[in-house]
């Protein structure tokens, strides 16, 4: 579907089109791509994108036996309101990393992606946001691409057409991915950088902090009268 798509202004404005067509939002009965996340609770909108990663929509004190029974460790969500109202099962942490589709960034992206891998080392992991489509949906086409290794195309796909809510709300979301410059992403995601940038603000934070902590070392190992 987006095979020929590039950064172009034209292309963009098609896929904006696109994305409000109410004809990407798939049934999730229907036959879909095997590699694509397969449905496992239609009332949370609940899928599996691999053996240890969910996505859904704002989970509810209903979903705790089927967090168990998925044996969930971690639950990351993308929303400025704690999970703390419904989750207080010991042995499942909670992850908050809210933002918005409208403003995303790379720090923001990298920060899911990071939050993600290192709770995937401990268990399976359900990331979700409100209705599971937009801010889940991006996260989720930013790993397929970044961690997994698919193409732009494969993951917008499975983005626009997978039935994971109306389809209006991926504007914002195609609109970044198209744009994102995936060998950078790894990059930072395998150095540990906050940020593609080093004028990004959480890398300049990054660099005035650990300046100040090497005057601080300094000044403390230095002999008096030196």
């Amino acid at each position: 579907m987006f095979k020929h798509c590039s950064r172009s202004l034209l292309c963009l404005a098609l896929l904006a089109a696109l994305a409000d067509s109410p004809a990407q939002a798939a049934d999730a009965s229907e036959t879909r791509p095997a590699e694509w996340a397969q449905p496992v609770e239609k009332h949370y909108d609940l899928y599996q994108m691999s053996p240890t990663l969910y996505r859904s929509s704002l989970p509810d004190g209903g979903a705790l036996p089927l967090l168990s029974k998925l044996r969930i460790g971690t639950v990351i969500t993308f929303l400025p309101d704690s999970d703390a109202q419904w989750l207080s099962t010991p042995g499942i942490e909670r992850v908050q990393l809210p933002y918005r589709t409208n403003h995303v960034d790379d720090s923001d992206i990298l920060s899911a992606l990071r939050a993600i891998e290192t709770a995937e080392a401990k268990g399976p992991v359900l990331m979700h946001c409100k209705h599971g489509s937009d801010r889940t949906g991006l996260v989720a086409a930013m790993y397929r691409v970044v961690v997994q290794g698919w193409s732009k195309e494969d993951a917008l796909n499975e983005m626009t057409g997978g039935g994971f809510g109306d389809s209006h709300h991926f504007r914002d979301g195609i609109r970044y991915v198209m744009h994102a410059d995936v060998k950078k992403l790894r990059e930072a995601l395998a150095n540990g950088d906050c940020s593609t940038s080093v004028f990004a603000l959480c890398s300049l934070k990054s660099w005035v902090n650990s300046t100040t902590t090497v005057h601080r070392l300094d000044a403390h190992l230095t002999p008096p009268g030196q």
